[in-house]
């Protein structure tokens, strides 16, 4: 029988993703053949999975540190929001529908049989599956019809580790108040708990361990301190972005605006792991930076609203300045449509608006049609003639003059389009910055020169190094239990 074993977070952005990712990691460099999975992950941070479909990023990065392919059933659903209420629903990988919060509530028993369904996929011939749970099992309010967290857990007979985040403070309460909330159903299902972020001497917090064990009875299975080769792996939610910026005097200053609806924003993190580039992230109320030599646009889940803000924002005019002073820019996926001249949605598929004007920067202008694009692409850039790999998630096709001169051949097929000038750049492949022949010689045309690391191997050495310290710190006999 495979076993499993859930973390679950008193809370959101506990770090329970990069925690998945290392115990797949440190199983797999054991020999195990281990799995990730996650009942329903709500993100616009989406990866097509080897086995064709949409899953959340942070599973195919699980996938990649359990050096396994990564598959839908990985993440039965997906939510990826498109309003401030409502989100589209991904199941096993398809477009499932849309709801508004309160409607969502009342699909998640039909959805829970999907969640098993794909849970025995995963499990089928693996010696560890590795679950991660969503949100908080506190939020008790959700728990009729649960799915990403106890309901699963009850349901499928998994037993839990909660993981506490003491960086942000109130840990102990945050743990002791769980155990208080919880019914003796979901109590049961818990084992023992983990710290995580701790900074400085941890037998200082040898006290708060024992005051959490007077409180609940849960052993305490490991104090992680503060991982900074996670720095290295991919970011999974939006709301980590204004942690990401970083001041600096690198010698080239590529900005992006920070859109409300902003997706695969992971495309720009082999960008910021160059030590001569400085990722600006622009957020509300902030200008585009006037010495920035780049601006790259990133993919948007509501390309029509996240326009409207880019208005609001002020942001064209300050766009419209860069390209004057002979600065360049790129566009990816939702970003590539909103830089031509008309975005058209007849069939009402992003909302009521029928039309509205783009930037203008390219000579292209935009249809959204119901069909989905979903794969995995291979690709050369015809700028550079360098080979790409990426991915495509996308709805609607892009035509005009502008698409005579493509960004990049995908799959075959031209793809994008590139201003007469050769400053504005538009691409539907996520993913281009990945490739380090390409992003090379994208940064040797800004007048960088200098070996450029391999982004694919940084990656993996970082999932290495989260996997040890995990090892180094988690109580080994838990250890030994789980992974024999």
């Amino acid at each position: 029988m495979t076993k499993a074993i859930m973390l679950q977070g008193t809370g959101s952005d506990v770090g329970k993703t990069v925690l998945v990712a290392g115990l797949c990691r440190l199983a797999a460099n054991r020999g195990l053949t281990v799995r990730p999975f996650k009942p329903q992950n709500m993100s616009n941070n989406a990866a097509v999975a080897d086995d064709g479909g949409e899953i959340g990023r942070a599973q195919w990065l699980q996938s990649l540190a359990a050096r396994t392919p990564s598959s839908v059933h990985m993440n039965p659903v997906l939510l990826k929001p498109q309003s401030e209420n409502g989100s589209q629903i991904i199941v096993q990988g398809k477009v499932w529908g849309q709801a508004k919060g309160r409607d969502y509530q009342r699909l998640k028993p039909q959805l829970l049989e999907f969640v098993l369904s794909s849970f025995a996929t995963v499990s089928e011939g693996a010696d560890l599956v590795i679950v991660e749970g969503a949100g908080s099992p506190a939020e008790i309010n959700l728990r009729p019809g649960d799915i990403a967290n106890m309901g699963f857990a009850t349901r499928a007979g998994v037993p839990v580790v909660l993981v506490g985040d003491i960086d942000r403070g109130g840990v102990i309460a945050s743990l002791v108040g769980t155990h208080a909330i919880l019914d003796d159903t979901d109590r049961v299902m818990i084992s023992g708990y983990i710290i995580n972020k701790f900074r400085g001497d941890v037998s200082l917090f040898d006290d708060g361990i024992a005051a959490i064990g007077r409180y609940t009875g849960w052993p305490c299975f490991g104090v992680i301190p503060w991982l900074k080769a996670a720095g290295g792996l991919p970011a999974e939610d939006s709301v980590v972005l204004e942690k990401l910026a970083r001041g600096s005097s690198a010698a080239l200053k590529i900005a992006v605006p920070v859109l409300p609806r902003i997706a695969n924003f992971d495309d720009l993190d082999p960008l910021r792991a160059e030590d001569d580039v400085e990722l600006v992230f622009v957020g509300a109320g902030e200008r585009l930076p006037e010495d920035a030599a780049l601006v790259v646009l990133p993919g948007s889940k509501s390309t029509i609203s996240d326009l409207a803000d880019f208005r609001a924002e002020g942001w064209d005019r300050d766009l419209t300045s860069h390209v004057r002073r002979g600065g360049r820019v790129i566009g990816i996926c939702g970003g590539y449509q909103m830089l031509g001249r008309k975005v058209h949605d007849p069939l009402g598929i992003e909302g009521g608006t029928a039309e509205v004007d783009g930037l203008g920067l390219l000579d292209v202008e935009t249809v959204m049609a119901p069909e989905k694009t979903v794969r995995n692409s291979h690709a050369v850039s015809a700028e550079y003639g360098t080979p790409l790999s990426g991915y495509q998630i996308h709805l609607g096709v892009t035509e005009g003059a502008d698409c005579s001169r493509p960004s990049a051949v995908v799959d075959g097929a031209a793809d994008g389009a590139v201003s007469a000038d050769g400053h504005i750049v538009g691409t539907y492949l996520h993913g281009l910055f990945s490739a380090d022949a390409y992003r090379s010689r994208l940064l040797q045309s800004f007048g960088l020169h200098g070996e450029r690391r391999n982004y694919a191997e940084s990656v993996d050495r970082a999932l290495d190094a989260v996997a040890a310290e995990l090892e180094a710190h988690l109580d080994r006999d838990w250890l030994k239990r789980l992974l024999g």
